[in-house]
């Protein structure tokens, strides 16, 4: 199954309210905080609207 490694790598203060949502969406509210999420068109959308803000490579998962 492809999943996404996202890791957020700025921070979201000073940040639209939008984008802060989307990065909550995610899961991430914290500096260097990473997380696996399925490869699905949602979740590509949500990772090119805070793009800036992000780090994200697809991966392998087994599980």
């Amino acid at each position: 199954m492809k999943q996404l490694r996202i890791i957020l790598v700025k921070s979201s203060i000073g940040r639209p309210e939008k984008q802060r949502k989307v990065l909550r969406g995610m899961g991430l509210e914290r500096l260097n905080k990473t997380v696996y999420l399925k490869d699905t068109p949602e979740i590509r959308g949500m990772v090119s609207k805070v793009s800036h803000l992000v780090s994200a490579e697809e991966c392998e998962m087994d599980i």
